[in-house]
């Protein structure tokens, strides 16, 4: 039975809070001090032994990392703090980017031994873009080889001047000091003084009458600075730093109280931008954080749990949620009716009497569920949605089958639960191969999707690797017709179809446009004509891989009063086109991966070799802590089947990749001759 707590607090003392950042900062093990150092557990939990309330999951036990977000919650300082632990590895994107949407600070944390990884600027930048307070948790600082003053420097470096410390290690790192409400003191660092000084003066910048008074006084109480500290928050201008070891509970303390006292509540902080209508009729709008209006929140994670069933992990904006409470997800037009609000703590359920704004709460067993609804209580509000985020585009294929025959449907059905979870992870069948492909966005991420078919739901599955994304596409204008005629005893086929095709801009798709006068294609066969012109699209002409980015105009034809019929126009309109597009210089196009690379300093001659003699190009690196770069570039991803085995042969296994689709060009001519010599065309009788 779920556990039940307290109700809702009021507004002003909510706190939500996001832990992102890379994989081995420290995440996890985090959120375990911060839930013991304020009694919402006992001992702390460990990663090595598969003990956290975060990673409760089978598959993240066994990993060591976490694969999937995890929501918490610990009350301090008369405060209620939302917290969520987010997966660090860059395959894991799809659910770090949505807690980013349920909360009004982004905590990057830093391993201070590894400094400043790809990762971390990542979620900075993601952070910004959505105008959320940033806060900095240097974790870690009881690590030997931190040089933790140096890496203070380069927070400030890549992250801007901003980024200013409200504590400082001392006593050798054992213990961290205040900067903002102690005007002096010592530290690891030295004088306090002097950042507590350059803190002060950041914070009066964003009010004219503190700063006449801090350049008439000399100084201004911190006390006096809550105001305009929140509105540097708000307005980006401060991105403060704390200084934590998780493991020896250095700073925690501190950290909790920076979180209660100055991080801003749902009132405070900058509100998620919400869109009311569609395309470019859509208003901006933002939620009220009125627990009395109607209702407005939306499903940042969906979960498939095996006891309770369909969960979905919901931020409040607007109104309370109530047992009861009936709800529309975004535009349908039925309502269900919420049966229990729960808090999670990790995988146990807390039941609540109510969630209002700031909340971050689940509900159960509602089917229509889906990631990114918006849950409302008001028809009025059936067109309102968030701002879409911006995932990368999943490149990374496998193509799956049942390992028994029949078990088609049942594969599609658990896999596609899986894929609902997270929104960088796509399942398709391709009708011109007769294959399932799941894509997703590196194979650490399509492994674990794999390992939780197989060892969670039983089921298993052979896989291949699938055919690379090409498309065709044509290169100038051509024109064709196409007669089918047939006659065999009883009534005939007959159809004459005239077009033309034009190419399109590059990821224009698809455009079908009626230019038939004086009725030689009578209006009820054009749809027919279109028919046939996306089955030849589907199918490809060439090579047999869709084609795209190509204009089809009809402005011409013939028809018999008897014996034309819908299928004589479906074959006269794929025909012509298969004509056409042979005459127009067709090509075909592969997907160009934009590739990002993190691995020694000794390695880079290798790897940048090896993505030349890929046909890739580097665009550039940037150098990072303890000898470790960041290599930049594009390569086809035609090229990069197995990369990650060949990246370890290079960095001895310390090298790490990521990859997001970045366009489609031109293949070279000897792997369109290949390409084409490959696809046998089944001509129709």
């Amino acid at each position: 039975m779920p556990n039940t707590t307290s109700a809702t607090p009021a507004v002003g003392n909510i706190r939500t809070l996001a832990l992102v950042g890379p994989a081995a900062a420290g995440k996890t093990t985090l959120a375990e001090a911060l839930l013991q150092h304020t009694g919402a557990m006992g001992a702390a939990g460990s990663v090595e032994r598969g003990s956290t309330v975060s990673d409760h999951d089978a598959l993240e036990i066994k990993a060591g990392h976490s694969l999937q977000s995890s929501v918490m919650h610990l009350d301090h300082g008369g405060c209620r703090i939302h917290l969520i632990d987010t997966p660090g590895a860059p395959d894991f994107i799809g659910q770090s980017l949505p807690a980013l949407e349920a909360v009004e600070t982004a905590a990057i944390v830093i391993n201070a031994a590894a400094g400043i990884e790809p990762m971390a600027q990542r979620m900075m930048a993601y952070a910004a873009e959505r105008g959320l307070d940033r806060l900095v948790i240097v974790n870690r600082i009881d690590a030997q080889d931190a040089d933790l003053s140096a890496l203070l420097a380069d927070i400030q470096a890549v992250f801007g001047k901003e980024c200013l410390p409200l504590n400082l290690p001392d006593a050798g790192a054992t213990q961290v000091v205040d900067c903002f409400y102690n005007r002096e003191g010592h530290c690891d660092f030295g004088a306090v003084a002097d950042a507590h000084r350059a803190l002060v003066e950041q914070v009066v910048e964003v009010d004219g009458d503190f700063v006449d008074r801090y350049l008439n006084d000399g100084d201004i109480d911190a006390n006096e600075l809550h105001a305009p500290l929140e509105q540097a928050l708000r307005d980006l201008h401060l991105i403060p730093v704390c200084f934590v070891s998780a493991r020896t509970g250095a700073g925690m303390p501190e950290l909790l109280d920076v979180i209660a006292r100055l991080l801003p509540n749902p009132t405070a902080g900058n509100p998620p931008d919400f869109l009311n209508g569609e395309g470019a009729d859509a208003t901006l709008m933002h939620a009220k954080p009125d627990p009395a209006a109607h209702v407005l929140a939306h499903v940042f994670k969906v979960s498939i749990d095996p006891y309770v069933g369909k969960l979905g992990f919901v931020r409040v904006h607007q109104g309370s949620i109530t047992p009861g409470t009936q709800l529309y997800v975004g535009d349908g037009r039925k309502p269900f009716k919420v049966g229990h609000v729960y808090l999670q703590q990790g995988k146990n359920h807390v039941e609540v009497p109510s969630a209002g704004p700031g909340d971050i709460c689940a509900v159960a067993k509602i089917d229509e569920l889906h990631f990114d609804a918006v849950l409302h209580d008001a028809a009025e509000d059936d067109h309102i949605h968030l701002k879409p985020l911006p995932f990368p585009v999943p490149v990374h294929g496998v193509a799956i089958s049942p390992k028994r025959r029949g078990d088609e449907q049942r594969m599609w059905d658990i896999v596609g639960k899986l894929v609902a979870e997270d929104p960088c992870l796509k399942l398709e069948h391709l009708a011109q191969t007769n294959e399932t492909v799941v894509y997703g966005l590196g194979e650490l991420h399509l492994r674990m999707l794999l390992e939780r078919l197989r060892e969670v739901h039983k089921f298993e599955v052979d896989t291949r690797p699938p055919r690379i994304a090409y498309r065709e596409t044509i290169t100038q204008n051509a024109a064709a017709q196409y007669r089918h005629k047939k006659q065999s005893g009883g009534a005939g086929q007959f159809g004459e179809v005239h077009l033309r095709i034009e190419p399109l801009p590059r990821g224009a798709g698809f455009e079908f446009v009626d230019q038939v006068k004086g009725g030689t294609i009578p209006g009820q066969f054009m749809p027919a004509v279109e028919k046939g012109v996306r089955e030849a699209l589907a199918e490809g002409v060439i090579a047999g891989y869709p084609v795209h980015d190509v204009r089809v105009i009809v402005h011409d034809g013939k028809h018999h009063a008897v014996d034309s019929k819908e299928i004589a126009f479906v074959t006269a309109g794929k025909r012509a086109f298969q004509a056409a597009i042979r005459q127009a210089k067709p090509v075909v196009l592969e997907p160009i991966a934009q590739v990002q690379i993190a691995a020694p300093e000794s390695a880079m001659g290798a790897i940048t070799g090896d993505l030349s003699a890929r046909r890739g190009m580097v665009s550039g690196t940037d150098s990072g802590q303890l000898g470790q770069l960041t290599v930049n570039g594009q390569a086809p991803m035609a090229e990069l089947a197995d990369y990650q085995t060949r990246l370890n042969a290079m960095t001895a296994g310390q090298g790490r990749y990521s990859l997001a689709l970045s366009h489609y060009e031109v293949v070279p001519p000897g792997v369109q001759q290949q390409l084409m010599g490959q696809h046998k065309v089944q001509d129709e009788d």
